[in-house]
């Protein structure tokens, strides 16, 4: 049985290092694995209850959480904003979170990752992540981290797929998502 996990990139620059990092995550992901690189954070609206109603559901919302529904888990990849998450990644999870108790990420095994140009790698945006993540529903893993520093001189001529050392790290955190999911499909 394959595993499908849904990769959303907290940042809309075409040339973002994050987006580069979740390119190399589909590029490396372990055989068994697909993973889809959901586009189109930046149409969808700011969450607000009152467009969040049957039959008025913006599309790009609707997209998102059909996806990650769809999704076996998902891999968020945050850059780090004057020391927080970015406010489309946040509100995709806010999206997500509907309906309360019920939503598309409920349940679902989360990992956080990125890249920042900080010498820490962003854990700051990552932590607030996984905050936001846990009370939304989504079952985050902890122990399964990524923060590369210093991506502004790290990645200015190397993508992060063709960074062997980042290539491995990523690798293992594919490869205990997978491991974690096929167990759960397993035991289901």
């Amino acid at each position: 049985m394959s595993v499908r996990i849904l990769a959303l990139v907290g940042s809309l620059r075409a040339g973002s290092h994050n987006r580069q990092l979740a390119e190399a995550a589909v590029k490396l992901a372990p055989e068994g694995v697909e993973i889809a690189l959901h586009e189109g954070l930046a149409e969808i609206p700011f969450y607000n209850e009152d467009i969040d109603v049957e039959g008025g559901v913006p599309a790009a919302a609707a997209q998102l959480r059909e996806a990650a529904a769809a999704a076996d888990a998902l891999l968020l990849f945050t850059p780090e904003y004057n020391g927080t998450i970015p406010a489309v990644l946040k509100n995709a999870i806010d999206w997500l979170s509907r309906p309360f108790g019920a939503g598309a990420i409920s349940g679902k095994p989360v990992v956080v990752a990125g890249t920042a140009f900080g010498q820490y790698g962003g854990v700051w945006a990552q932590d607030e992540t996984r905050k936001a993540v846990g009370i939304a529903g989504g079952k985050v893993l902890e122990d399964v981290k990524l923060a590369i520093p210093g991506s502004m001189t790290r990645f200015a001529e190397t993508h992060p797929a063709d960074d062997s050392e980042v290539a491995e790290q990523l690798a293992e955190v594919l490869n205990r998502l997978h491991a974690l999911v096929d167990g759960e499909q397993t035991a289901a």
